[in-house]
């Protein structure tokens, strides 16, 4: 890729247009002060957030290593980096937002399928975020004041809500720069913090091969069902502590009409035949739960949460696993799919093509692994160092969880500090350009970047997050995972089909070359996105096509990417 000599700068004046504002004009080489460093710094702003510290928990959970877990994200976010890169690099060349650049493909009325879906879902991060930020305020607020946490929403939670999205709203109305400062001064902070993170797990737990070994146990079942002999037997599976005794010294069984009392924990396998009917289990008319507890000073105890047994899973096939693998790797790089598609908001401020090249190589896939494996090493260390975590399902592997366990005041703060500006950075960066740029592009005329990102701020209000925090997360990453054929058909549509060249002003002119007659569509994209989705979502409803929709990131970029270069060569 070349660089400066690469960039195209605008020569007529289309300032009259009712498609050109000043905020979606190409951006001028004096303009052009972002640098690698700053674009690295960017992502780590965006990537050091609370579901990356998560990420691998959710594959540990269905029984994958933590190591095969961190190799996943790894690899997912190496691959999401080159379109990432390939659709960042008309921003760098044009100066162009990525609801300019769209114009090309989708036509002057058509990228508003594609940017608006975009900043929708944009806009419900952002109020997901920015409730998470205003519970952290919250948390502050009671460190310095001594007042106890209360449960459910309350005044004071809205209040933290309140400040933390006017903190939004101000660096969303002093622009870009203000943004490219949080970002550039919150990334070595945010660095220190995870460092700060491992040292004291490796500190609590006595060393880091402590730590990993015990991960292993991350991915245990509690109480797990075994039938031999038509005889049923219960295991039992607390956590050890780090010499390899087990955590629980008594646990207490129920099941149907039976109660059991506490027993000292002798043996990891129990016969439980007498209890339960075997078929009832089987059919799931029965169930067998199980709670652990531990010795503390005098009379208390710590005592785990239920767990239901289940029977024991069979061995995994190479195929399953693989096709596990598979399907972990598809949500993992649909965990980034809305950025992709709207990278050039960002990269049009890049110097060069060198700078957004290596700055997003270094700053996404990096971090990504550095804060997964945070996650994965503290969550490890905490059943270590915890005595009241006696099994895997108890395990803080949110970091507000685990925040909530020190009782000095001044390490809770410090603590909530740093999860603030991870929340601030990550909002910023991922959740209000792109849809500010894509409410601009709306009413060009009308609506500027500022006014795109306080709409940005009302709908993430509309939404109304501290009710559906966990139901939209879930439906986001869905849909996000969906957005797959816009990015192919913006890659094909740049490369194979344009061969890198677009002509700056047509971009910007009513009825001009990129207008696609009288309706502002381009037939080709619309037809290539909806067969695109369509292809996806068609493994919902039919099981034997259902490995489409498992993989649906994939599925949709290739297929809409192929009918898109078809359909435009055959104009």
């Amino acid at each position: 890729m070349s660089d400066h000599n690469d960039i195209v700068e605008l020569k007529e004046d289309i300032s009259t247009s009712p498609l050109y504002s000043e905020d979606l004009a190409p951006v001028p080489p004096k303009g052009r002060t972002w640098n690698k460093w700053n674009l690295a710094a960017i992502w780590v702003g965006m990537a050091v957030c609370i579901p990356t510290y998560l990420l691998a928990s959710y594959m540990i959970k269905t029984g994958l290593n933590w190591y095969e877990a961190l190799i996943i994200i790894g690899l997912a976010n190496l691959i999401i980096t080159i379109p990432m890169v390939l659709n960042g690099h008309a921003g760098v060349k044009y100066g162009i937002p990525f609801p300019v650049i769209g114009r090309a493909a989708f036509g002057i009325r058509g990228v508003h399928i594609a940017s608006v879906a975009r900043g929708i879902i944009a806009c419900g991060w952002f109020g997901v975020q920015t409730w998470i930020g205003g519970l952290a305020i919250y948390a502050i607020f009671n460190a310095i004041t001594g007042t106890p946490e209360t449960m459910g929403l309350s005044f004071g939670k809205f209040a933290g809500f309140a400040v933390f999205w006017l903190i939004n709203i101000y660096f969303i109305w002093k622009g870009t720069e203000s943004i490219k400062w949080l970002e550039t001064y919150s990334a070595p902070i945010l660095i220190v913090m995870g460092l700060v993170l491992i040292g004291w797990g490796y500190r609590e737990a006595g060393g880091f091969s402590i730590v990993l070994k015990q991960g292993e146990q991350l991915k245990k079942t509690a109480a797990v069902l075994e039938e031999k002999d038509h005889q049923l037997f219960l295991k039992l599976n607390p956590l050890d502590d780090k010499v390899g005794r087990p955590k629980a010294d008594e646990y207490l069984m129920t099941t149907g009409d039976y109660k059991g009392d506490w027993k000292p924990f002798t043996s990891k396998y129990i016969n439980i035949s007498e209890y339960v009917d075997i078929d009832a289990i089987k059919n799931g008319n029965q169930t067998v739960n199980v709670r652990f507890r531990r010795a503390a000073e005098g009379d208390k105890f710590y005592q785990s949460s239920i767990a239901t047994a289940s029977f024991k899973k069979q061995k995994e096939s190479l195929k399953s696993k693989v096709w596990k693998y598979l399907i972990w790797l598809t949500a993992m790089v649909g965990f980034w799919a809305t950025m992709s598609i709207s990278i050039a908001d960002i990269t049009r401020y890049a110097a060069s093509q060198k700078d957004q090249v290596i700055g997003q190589f270094i700053g996404l896939p990096g971090t990504m692994m550095l804060y997964s494996f945070v996650g994965i090493f503290v969550t490890s260390a905490a059943i270590i160092n915890f005595d009241d975590i006696l099994i895997a399902a108890d395990a803080p592997w949110d970091p507000v969880s685990l925040l909530s366990r020190f009782q000095n005041p001044v390490v809770v703060i410090v603590a909530q500090l740093f999860m603030l500006i991870a929340t601030l950075s990550t909002n910023i960066a991922a959740n209000v350009i792109a849809p500010a740029n894509a409410f601009s592009n709306l009413v060009p005329r009308k609506i500027s970047f500022r006014m795109g990102g306080v709409i940005t701020g009302i709908i993430g209000i509309l939404i109304a997050p501290w009710w559906l925090l966990d139901k939209i997360s879930g439906f986001l990453i869905f849909v996000s995972g969906l957005l797959g054929p816009v990015l192919g058909i913006l890659i094909t549509d740049y490369f194979l089909v344009r061969k890198k060249q677009l002509n700056l002003a047509e971009l910007y002119k009513m009825g001009g070359l990129y207008s696609y007659g009288e309706t502002g569509f381009n037939t080709a994209a619309v037809i290539s996105l909806i067969i695109g989705v369509a292809s996806a979502l068609v493994g919902y409803w039919v099981p034997e096509l259902n490995f489409l929709y498992s993989l649906s990131w994939f599925t949709g970029f290739f297929i809409s990417s192929l009918i898109y270069y078809i359909l435009m060569k055959s104009k």
